[in-house]
């Protein structure tokens, strides 16, 4: 049991590593994208389009096998295993993102704007201080089942070979003979989960405590 559990500690740390590092820029690009998405340019609101598209309309995995050989077959240069697996992760997740993004903005309604102008404020200000702080509030149940779903997908990374939780519970349980690294694999996920759970839960309890104040 002992020689099990070292090495699904270290693929649980990787898996964490593409975890955060997905959150980390996604989670702004989302923005981005949202903003643009949103565009008054015709161009910018099409290309979007298009990207999210792609992004929501392809399995994850294949987007993975894209990344990280796409660069070889095209430029002739490999790319990391762990870059190219947080890549894809960043770009499909921003996607997903974006568009629970967008649905929180519009969900507000215009008066909020209208109310900010009225009392002489910025659009920016009006924005990040009166509107952004609801969009927050409206997502977070959403964002919540996305990134317990983050958590569950970085299992894909071992498509390129990326030595995460499953890919080493998987070795594990050919060498063995076993199914037992795989059942221990699935706690690994659940208490993961667990904490994410727990952690968006706090936040929205504190999120609708201090909207009543």
């Amino acid at each position: 049991m002992s020689n099990l559990i070292a090495p699904m500690l270290e693929g649980t740390l990787v898996s964490f590593k593409i975890f955060f590092l997905t959150l980390i820029f996604a989670l702004p690009l989302g923005f981005l994208i949202t903003k643009a998405k949103m565009s008054k340019i015709w161009i910018v609101r099409k290309i979007i389009n298009i990207y999210i598209m792609i992004m929501r309309g392809t399995p994850l995995i294949l987007q993975l096998i894209f990344v990280y050989f796409g660069p070889y077959y095209i430029f002739g240069t490999s790319t990391n295993r762990m870059t190219a697996a947080v890549m894809a992760f960043v770009i499909n997740y921003a996607a997903y993102f974006a568009e629970i993004y967008r649905g929180g903005i519009q969900s507000i309604p215009k008066g909020q704007y209208e109310a900010g102008k009225v009392l002489g404020f910025t659009k920016a200000h009006t924005f990040f201080h009166i509107v952004l702080p609801q969009v927050i509030k409206e997502v977070m149940p959403a964002m919540g089942n996305e990134v317990i779903t983050l958590v569950k997908d970085t299992a894909l990374a071992q498509t390129i070979g990326v030595a995460e939780l499953f890919r080493v519970a998987q070795t594990a349980s050919a060498r063995n003979f076993s199914t037992w690294p795989l059942f221990l694999a699935g706690i690994f996920y659940f208490v993961m989960n667990g904490f994410v759970s727990k952690a968006f839960d706090i936040a929205e309890d504190k999120m609708n405590y201090y909207g009543k104040i």
